[in-house]
């Protein structure tokens, strides 16, 4: 009898900013994570309505975003999942506010930039690929190219 590989863990992106949306998508596909871009505030509340997330899936939220409330967004995903809010790092009050909605984490976009892949890869619960590596770990703990 084998077993099934498990599942990958899912990051859903919620980012109008296409440059952060797909440095994200990226890192989290290097890591080996479903990615799923969703395309606004709608994407995000219909994605909460299906139920609660599996433990080790994560929506990660541009909070400079104009098309919708960031307080309000993290608090909605928060209500299905562990949520990561990206922020300006000069916004003190505004990080506060997001922990308290329910975010998990508050990054700097820099902290993204420089570090994406390992925090990214720790939140996910994924092993962080070599340096220089051209493949992605799959699931099972093997690799992918």
């Amino acid at each position: 009898m084998s077993e099934a590989a498990p599942l990958a863990p899912h990051l859903y992106i919620l980012a109008d900013d296409l440059i952060w949306a797909t440095r994200l998508a990226g890192q989290g596909r290097t890591l080996g994570a479903a990615v799923v871009t969703l395309n606004g505030i709608s994407d995000l509340q219909a994605l909460v309505a299906r139920g609660p997330l599996s433990a080790q899936d994560l929506i990660a939220i541009d909070t400079t975003t104009r098309g919708f409330e960031p307080e309000a967004a993290v608090r909605t995903a928060a209500g299905a999942g562990r949520t990561l809010a990206l922020a300006q790092h000069d916004d003190p009050a505004l990080r506060a506010a997001l922990l308290e909605a329910g975010a998990l984490r508050v990054m700097p976009y820099r902290a993204l930039f420089e570090r994406g892949h390992a925090i990214l890869a720790e939140l996910l619960g994924l092993p962080l690929p070599a340096v220089g590596s051209l493949e992605a770990p799959s699931g099972s703990g093997g690799t992918t190219k």
